[in-house]
């Protein structure tokens, strides 16, 4: 799933490609994927690519004050072409859910891989008509000590899943908040809530420090290559079996119905293995 780092260097990218290029034309291939109706996708052709943002993991592409608005769900990615094709797709074939033409002839394409389809594109005059941006908690590049403490009060779920609520942080996904945790040194099924001082004075360094390196090596990439630049730089998230960079354990999994999350036993949970389980409470 396309998180922080990878949508600030998709909305960088279009910054730098597509902003002052007149919207020539949309062509709509999955009906569903839009969500709202007034003003139409239409609306956006004829008018000029004025900026392109973030809202956590929300794409922002103004067009002349209207937003285009895209949550690439799990699945979903933009891919960018200098040329692309005029002969309109046909609707309901192949992953592509959205193409925008610009001007000069470039443009990109909205795409999602799989059966399950869960990317969502809305058409607003204003960022905060889109549910899930309204509901946002504070961006993750943007905590300081009285904010994370603020967000963090009275979240008695597992850290990992309090981090990956875009209601208490906005940005934070599956694969950085294990990177987050591994480098906190904290089990992911610690009681976010219960987190003395000093311990949420760590996480805040990590999920700065993680989530700007992130960035950092993502924007200037392609949006072709920012997939596997993500990969090349995580150091527990999807590297199950596979020693710890840091203090050369095996990584362990955890494995639940939709995903998985990694973390290092001997760096964060003292030895010892977590299952799936209310007695890894204990591990607290």
């Amino acid at each position: 799933m396309p998180e922080l780092p990878e949508v600030e260097a998709l909305a960088h990218h279009l910054r730098e490609h597509a902003v002052g290029k007149v919207v020539a034309r949309l062509d709509l291939a999955a009906i569903s994927a839009i969500k709202t109706f007034d003003p139409p996708f239409t609306s956006l052709q004829g008018l000029t690519v004025t900026g392109a943002s973030r809202h956590g993991k929300f794409l922002d592409v103004d067009v002349d004050g209207i937003h285009l608005v895209v949550h690439l769900a799990r699945a979903g990615w933009l891919r960018w072409s200098e040329s692309l094709s005029k002969t309109p797709p046909k609707p309901g074939r192949g992953p592509l859910a959205l193409r925008v033409h610009l001007d000069d002839g470039s443009g990109f394409d909205l795409t999602e891989a799989g059966t399950k389809k869960g990317l969502a594109v809305y058409v607003v005059r204003d960022p905060e008509e889109v549910p899930g941006v309204a509901r946002l908690g504070p961006d993750a590049l943007s905590l300081d000590e009285a904010s994370l403490k603020e967000a963090l009060a009275g979240q008695g779920g597992r850290l990992k899943n309090v981090l990956t609520d875009q209601r208490v942080i906005a940005g934070i996904g599956n694969a950085y908040s294990d990177e987050i945790l591994h480098a906190a040194k904290m089990s992911p099924f610690k009681t976010a809530s219960k987190l003395t001082d000093a311990e949420r004075d760590i996480l805040l360094h990590a999920i700065i420090d993680v989530e700007t390196d992130a960035v950092r090596r993502s924007v200037g990439q392609k949006a072709a290559t920012l997939k596997s630049e993500k990969r090349s730089g995580l150091q527990v998230h999807a590297r199950t079996g596979m020693p710890c960079p840091v203090c050369g354990d095996t990584i362990a999994e955890i494995s639940l119905a939709d995903k998985s999350y990694q973390y290092c036993p001997t760096c964060q949970t003292g030895g010892r293995k977590l299952n799936d389980r209310r007695m890894d409470r204990l591990l607290k």
